[in-house]
């Protein structure tokens, strides 16, 4: 009978991947990232992955931490994340902008939000890093 092997497959899954189960905690959520980043890799049509991100998405939502990093994200402008994601893959300082923004006080304001990026100075960042100015536009 399907149920019954059913029933039976679930309680293997959650033994297998315990953040499926009851009461995950952090070293379940982090085992459960490294097995998503896996399958995506690996197996990225396994039924498994739809599974396991949906229980990552829920667990994360229980978390305040979590949620409290989404809604600080969520309020920095694109661009400015942009130009700090590239800052911090390249090792970059503000002074390292001179042919871009000009100055270092100016990349500060514009990192700080007190100034925003023109589009001359996303016309030259995205010369720069190779990528699209489409990435520095809300």
């Amino acid at each position: 009978m399907i149920v019954a092997d059913a029933i039976k497959a679930t309680h293997a899954l959650v033994a297998a991947v315990p953040l499926l189960g009851e009461h995950p905690n952090e070293k379940d959520y982090k085992d459960a990232l490294e097995l998503v980043e896996y399958l995506l890799i690996n197996e990225p049509e396994s039924p498994l992955l739809d599974i396991v991100s949906a229980r990552i998405s829920r667990y994360e939502a229980s978390q305040p931490e979590i949620v409290a990093l989404r809604k600080e994200m969520e309020s920095v402008p694109v661009g400015i994340a942009v130009l700090r994601t590239l800052m911090d893959q390249y090792k970059l300082t503000t002074s390292d902008f001179q042919n871009e923004i000009v100055s270092k006080s100016m990349v500060s304001r514009v990192l700080n939000g007190q100034r925003q990026l023109t589009l001359n100075h996303i016309k030259k960042l995205a010369s720069r890093f190779g990528v699209s100015p489409a990435l520095f536009i809300e």
